[in-house]
């Protein structure tokens, strides 16, 4: 059996002796980039690795003509296939993702490999909170695999560019639903958005609005509702963020929901609102 969007702690319990199995924890902290590392080192699941948000699952180097691609942009496939093979990561290889803070994080793992066509990748639903819940154990061993031999596969997952989001605004064609959190993407928290907003005719779902009160995604009917008061045909939207990581939540949620098919734009806010020239709204 593969997993593919969400496994349940009891599930990961079960086969985490399994050498098939490939854990990965993704905690971060977007003001602290060293607080996910010291935290692993702390404790973690058992025979999990450490996939490092800023290093591992990023790129930070400018594009082709020095332009700044936003906080997070993704590095090139072939590079993030040769990380999952540094992470021992095979081709029948069952690869969980988790973290501290409702999947945030681990939802751009869950993307990415599903980006260079690994299917059997899941999120830990509810993350470290739901393992520790039942009593299970914690591990400070750091653990390496042997190299995997993982290769990339045609993409389940489609990008936009900036462009792209430019030439939709003069024939909207495609939804875009922006995931940061309310007083985000009205223009009001400046502390973490030094410019402001939104993309005019964006939509407002914050990614923790697809999880329950203990942490765990809400269930696949619920969020399936809530998701088609915002569209219909998930072909036709485009999912972004500040930097292209939380947005991947709720692409997750989606696929969860049964409405695979939305675009991510990895460059996202961060990466949009850096060049003046682009249209910004503000307000609900």
């Amino acid at each position: 059996m593969q997993y593919t969007t969400l496994i349940s702690a009891a599930d990961l319990a079960r086969h985490i002796k399994d050498a098939s199995w490939v854990v990965l924890d993704c905690r971060h902290d977007l003001a602290n980039p060293d607080a996910g590392r010291a935290a692993y080192a702390a404790g973690h699941i058992p025979y999990a690795q450490f996939a490092d948000v800023e290093s591992e699952l990023s790129d930070k180097s400018p594009g082709p003509d020095g332009e700044f691609r936003g906080r997070h942009p993704l590095p090139e496939r072939n590079a993030f296939v040769e990380t999952l093979r540094r992470w021992g990561v095979n081709h029948g290889s069952q690869v969980v993702a988790y973290d501290a803070h409702g999947g945030m994080f681990a939802a751009r793992l869950w993307w990415m490999l599903r980006w260079v066509g690994h299917d059997a990748v899941a999120v830990l639903d509810g993350g470290l909170p739901a393992w520790q819940a039942l009593g299970l154990a914690l591990s400070t061993e750091t653990v390496i695999r042997p190299r995997g031999n993982v290769e990339p596969h045609p993409s389940r997952m489609t990008t936009v560019s900036a462009d792209d989001i430019m030439a939709n605004l003069s024939n909207p064609a495609r939804i875009i639903v922006d995931a940061r959190a309310p007083d985000r993407f009205r223009g009001e928290n400046e502390t973490l958005d030094p410019v402001g907003g939104h993309i005019p005719g964006a939509k407002n779902r914050f990614f923790k609005d697809n999880l329950q009160g203990d942490g765990q995604f809400k269930p696949a009917s619920q969020l399936h509702d809530e998701f088609n008061a915002l569209f219909s045909a998930p072909e036709s939207v485009i999912m972004q963020c500040g930097s292209g990581v939380t947005a991947c939540h709720n692409l997750l949620a989606a696929e969860v929901a049964g409405l695979s098919g939305a675009a991510l734009y990895p460059g996202s806010w961060s990466e949009w609102c850096s060049n003046p020239s682009r249209p910004v709204a503000t307000g609900s």
